[in-house]
C-alpha cells in the first residue's frame, strides 16, 4: 500500500448524502466502499439498479488494485518501485497514466517553487512516513543533507513521443513518491470508469480526494463538508457544493507521531528537509480534477498560511485554509472558493 495524507481512520472530506435536500422525489441510491492504497474508497451513485452492485464493486476494486500496483512505493514490484530501484539514467518506458500524473505533479511543483515535490521520497522515508520504519531518534543535519541531495524536480522529466512515453532521471538514487497525488489520480480514474459504464450521477472518493458529476439521489447537487482540524469525527468546518469539480484536503493534524518529545508531521518541506512547524493545519482545494486539487493542497500545506494565500490569489485557485492562532482556529478562503460555499443554516456552528 502507499503512504497517504489521510489515514484509514479519518477523512478530511465528509460526504453529505441528503442534508438540506428536498426528498420529495428520490431516485435509487447506492453506496459502495472498500480499501485501497492504505486508505478507503467510496462511490455514491444515483439512479443505478441494485442488481449491478456486486459487479460494480468488483470492477471498482480491480481498477484501484491495478492503480496501486502501478503507483505504490510499498510494493517492490510496482512500476514506480521498479523505476526507483533502477540506476539506469536512460529513458524508461511508462504507461500513459504514469506520464500524466508525473507531468501534472511537475507543473504544480514548479508553480509552488518546489513546495510540492514528488522526489521528496528520501526525506519522507528518513522521517518514517514511507515504507521504512519510524526513526528511533530525530534525523541529524548530515542525514537530512544526504537525503536532500537525492531530491529535486530538476532531476526528473517526462518524454512524450508518437510511440509512447518515458520517465528519465539524471540521479541514479532519485526516488519518486506519488503518494501525495495518488488519491486524486485514483479518484479521477474512478470518475472515468463511471462514465465508461454509462453512470452519470456519482460522487467518488479515495481518501481525502473527492469528485462528483450530476445529481444525488434527491436530485440535488452533490455536497461535501470540510472537517474541523480536531480528532472529533464528523465535526464540520464548512460545506460546499462541488458543481462537478474535484476537491482535496491536506492536513497536518492527524497523521503524525511523537519523537524525542516533539510532534512530527507527515508533511515534509523539501527546502528544509524537515517536517513543517508553521500554523497552517489544513488546506483544501477545489479544481476541475481531483488530481489537480490533490497536487495543489500539498504544496499549499508546505508553504504555510501567508505564502499559500498569496499563491492562491496569484494562480486564481479555489482554496480554503485553516490556521491555528493560539487556542483558536482561523479560516480563510479565496474568492474562487466562495463560489462553492454553502451558507451555514440557522443554528449551525
Amino acid at each position: 500500500m502507499m503512504s497517504y495524507k489521510i489515514n484509514l481512520l479519518f477523512m478530511s472530506i465528509l460526504i453529505l448524502t441528503a442534508a438540506g435536500c428536498d426528498q420529495s422525489a428520490p431516485t435509487t441510491a447506492m453506496v459502495l466502499e472498500g480499501k485501497t492504497m492504505g486508505t478507503v474508497w467510496r462511490v455514491s451513485l444515483a439512479g443505478v439498479e441494485s442488481k449491478r452492485k456486486a459487479a460494480l464493486q468488483q470492477r471498482i476494486q480491480q481498477q484501484l488494485d491495478a492503480d496501486d500496483a502501478e503507483l505504490s512505493t510499498w510494493k517492490p514490484d510496482s512500476a514506480l518501485s521498479r523505476f526507483n530501484q533502477s540506476r539506469d539514467l536512460s529513458p524508461q518506458p511508462v504507461s500513459e497514466n504514469m506520464a500524466d500524473i508525473v507531468t501534472t505533479s511537475l507543473r504544480i511543483g514548479r508553480k509552488t517553487g518546489g513546495a510540492m515535490d514528488i522526489t521528496v521520497g528520501p526525506l519522507v522515508n528518513l522521517w518514517g512516513f514511507g515504507p521504512t520504519k519510524q526513526p528511533i531518534h530525530t534525523p541529524d543535519v548530515a542525514q537530512i543533507a544526504a537525503a536532500r541531495a537525492q531530491t529535486g524536480l530538476q532531476h526528473l522529466r517526462v518524454l512524450q513521443g508518437a510511440d509512447g512515453q518515458w520517465l528519465q532521471k539524471d540521479l541514479p538514487e532519485l526516488y519518486v513518491d506519488l503518494s501525495t497525488v495518488g488519491e486524486g489520480f485514483a479518484t479521477d480514474h474512478l470518475a472515468r470508469l463511471m462514465e465508461q459504464l454509462g453512470i452519470n450521477n456519482y460522487l467518488v472518493s479515495v481518501g481525502g480526494a473527492v469528485l462528483s458529476r450530476g445529481l444525488n439521489a434527491q436530485q440535488q447537487p452533490w455536497r461535501v463538508a470540510i472537517q474541523k482540524p480536531t480528532d472529533q469525527e464528523n465535526a464540520v468546518q464548512a460545506r460546499v457544493s462541488l458543481q462537478g469539480h474535484g476537491i482535496s484536503t491536506s492536513g497536518s493534524y492527524r497523521n503524525y507521531y511523537e519523537l524525542d518529545g516533539k510532534r512530527i508531521s507527515h508533511v515534509i518541506d523539501p527546502v528544509t528537509g524537515r517536517p513543517i512547524e508553521h500554523k497552517l493545519v489544513s488546506a483544501t482545494v477545489i479544481a476541475t480534477t481531483a488530481l489537480e486539487a490533490d497536487g495543489w493542497d500539498t504544496g499549499l500545506m508546505v508553504l504555510g498560511t501567508e505564502k499559500a494565500k498569496a499563491l492562491a490569489i496569484e494562480q486564481h485557485l479555489a482554496v480554503y485554509l485553516i490556521s491555528k492562532q493560539g487556542d483558536k482556529f482561523v479560516s480563510w478562503m479565496s474568492p474562487q472558493f466562495a463560489a462553492f460555499l454553502i451558507p451555514a443554516e440557522s443554528g449551525e456552528p
